[in-house]
């Protein structure tokens, strides 16, 4: 796990290793133990290394091909690069890494070598004798790419912070990008808040030189869906489920260094970590936060799975006053701004202050195996979609009605839903993961009209030009699932919070067998009324049973009282300096501040929070607009 970045296209750079150097120095925090540099007339590489595989300094970055044709920088884990190695003939290889297998494969298959990885990455390599870069991101997006395209230079790096770093971008909020952030809490790949800064999308490759730039889908995940899934009697799919998983988890635990598991006692993370006990002959080290307040209070639930499968476990007790403490340092260390980001901050922290650098998580389970309340909200709907029947009028007036009666954030939330077109999913999931409707908006920004919903246009692409309607309907919430909220929130978060602290995340839930399988089951084997009901009857008798059957739970810290008191002033100056910014109204922002200070049920705490966080970081980054 590392930090990478680049130039191509040198021309007019006083000095293009030094501005490597200061994208990779921005970085310094995700890659510890080693960095690297390298340049010709054309490029300029860099690398901070978190070594995981082979700690040796052979296996530093950028690392060359043994012809000096080829300088690769890379960022994950291939998982699978012994049995790559294997299949690579006679090639002689110096280094027990899996970055020196990557560049051998790349320069036996070139971009075919894609289809053989498992894994998760982001790298980039350098032909020169043809005098192009190729660059590519692992398929379900864990790992961040992002890029600038310029007049003259083309950069790219692991974190936004340090592109800005280059001082080849220029710093310009975007304001499409904007409104994505305040509907939804974050924005949608490929855009972000900065202006002409983009991400390479999940399962994506590019290839550019000077003259020609080519972006190709090497990886769709709904069309890659396992039709076989859906012909397979419940027997035969929950013994498939198990088989994968576990060698999910398997293929996650190759490290050089000390590793363990998040476990806080819920399904997904007591599955990681029954699975880990199951496939290794040490002890797991596994680690909870844990609070004292006892309606949240999972310790029990952690205990109960760490004595089961004989864990070497760490109970890393916080109390609400010690997370408040480490809020600053949490907004210091996004790149980019999350309402969720200084809950993994703290964890990581934590964890790595544990003696761990590379630990397994539980995400993305929810996501696959419909544990979320929007799989069954979105059934709900689905099985009332005669109301789309309707008059539109009349259904906009019980709209109207409902936001009086019922005047909560979940019913204006509702009433947003009965003003839709129809009941499918590509129309009800975007009002699903609103923070803000179009109406709130258009009282908060100094605007008439607000850019078409990216989510909408995401789900539009899944659903009607990809096939994904032929799919199971729980599966199609899923794919919402796992191309907006999780790539673009929990593994945005997970990456940049973790790596703040040069801690791996690994995440064997997003193994693309097994997504690829569970998206292609049916309904009838995962329908949600019981948690995670294809999980919990793949793994048998293996998860104790108060486990399976405990109420979905978490910490809620106390935020509300947090903002109206302790971080009173600093919500205030935040607001007040989103207030003169030229893309808001500030009577909008003092009047949406002066409702949560008086409880107004429909501001929940997190849409002020969102806006104190987009503040802080805008001002950060010096990002004008």
């Amino acid at each position: 796990m590392c930090g990478i970045a680049g130039i191509l296209g040198l021309e007019g750079l006083k000095d293009p290793s030094a501005t490597v150097r200061t994208m990779t120095d921005a970085m310094a925090h995700r890659g510890p133990d080693a960095s690297g540099h390298w340049a010709d007339d054309l490029v300029a590489l860099g690398h901070r290394r978190l070594s995981i595989i082979d700690l040796s300094r052979a296996a530093d970055q950028p690392f060359r091909s043994p012809d000096g044709r080829y300088v690769l920088v890379f960022n994950g884990e291939i998982y699978n690069f012994r049995e790559l190695r294997s299949q690579l003939g006679d090639q002689v290889f110096v280094t027990d890494s899996d970055t020196e297998v990557l560049l051998a494969a790349y320069r036996t298959w070139g971009a075919e070598v894609l289809q053989r990885l498992h894994g998760m990455f982001a790298f980039a390599v350098y032909d020169a004798r043809q005098r192009e870069l190729f660059l590519a991101r692992d398929r379900m997006g864990i790992k961040p790419l992002y890029f600038h395209r310029g007049d003259r230079h083309f950069v790219f790096a692991s974190e936004l912070r340090a592109l800005l770093a280059s001082e080849l971008v220029p710093r310009r909020l975007d304001r499409v990008a904007l409104v994505d952030h305040l509907r939804y809490q974050t924005v949608h790949a490929p855009r972000t808040l900065v202006e002409d800064v983009r991400m390479l999308m999940p399962g994506q490759w590019m290839r550019l030189s000077d003259e020609e730039l080519t972006v190709k889908d090497w990886w769709t995940t709904e069309v890659a869906v396992d039709p076989e899934a859906a012909t397979h009697e419940e027997a035969r799919v929950h013994r498939e489920v198990r088989e994968r998983l576990t060698r999910a988890v398997e293929r996650r635990l190759v490290a050089d260094v000390p590793f363990g598991a998040f476990l806080s006692g819920g399904i997904d993370s007591s599955a990681v970590v029954a699975l880990m006990a199951s496939v290794s002959s040490a002890p797991v080290h596994t680690f909870s936060v844990v609070f004292d307040e006892g309606a949240y209070n999972e310790e029990r639930f952690a205990d109960l799975v760490s004595k089961r499968f004989r864990t070497d476990h760490t109970p890393i007790r916080l109390r609400p006053a010690e997370f408040l403490g480490m809020l600053p340092d949490a907004l210091a260390a996004m790149d980019h701004p999350s309402g969720d980001g200084p809950n993994t901050w703290v964890v990581s922290k934590v964890t790595r202050e544990a003696g761990i650098t590379m630990a397994l998580s539980g995400l993305g389970g929810d996501e696959l195996f419909a544990g979320y309340p929007v799989f069954t909200r979105s059934l709900a709907l689905w099985d009332k979609r005669w109301l789309a029947q309707f008059p539109a009028g009349a259904r906009r007036a019980a709209g109207a009605l409902l936001r009086t009666v019922r005047p909560t954030a979940q019913g204006v939330k509702a009433a947003e839903l009965l003003r839709l077109p129809s009941f499918s999913i590509d129309d009800t999931y975007p009002v699903s993961r609103l923070a803000f409707t179009d109406q709130q908006l258009l009282g908060l920004l100094a605007t008439k009209r607000l850019p078409a919903s990216s989510v909408r246009a995401i789900l539009h692409t899944i659903v009607r030009e990809h096939g994904g309607h032929a799919l199971p309907f729980l599966s199609q919430v899923s794919l919402g699932e796992l191309a907006t909220y999780l790539v673009n929130v929990l593994l945005r978060d997970t990456d940049q919070m973790s790596m703040a602290h040069a801690l791996e995340v690994r995440v064997p839930f997003l193994d693309h067998e097994l997504v690829s399988y569970v998206l292609g089951v049916r309904d009838g084997l995962k329908y949600p009324h019981s948690p995670k009901r294809l999980l919990t009857r793949a793994l048998g008798d293996l998860l104790p049973e108060e486990v399976v059957n405990r109420p979905k739970m978490g910490f809620t810290l106390p935020w509300e009282e947090w903002m109206r008191r302790e971080l009173r002033d600093l919500c205030e100056q935040r607001l007040e300096g989103l207030a003169q910014r030229e893309l808001f109204r500030p009577d909008g922002i003092h009047r949406l501040w002066d409702r949560f200070l008086n409880g107004d049920p429909r501001v929940n705490w997190s849409r002020i929070w969102q806006l104190v966080v987009l503040e802080d970081w805008l001002s950060r980054h010096g990002i004008d607009g």
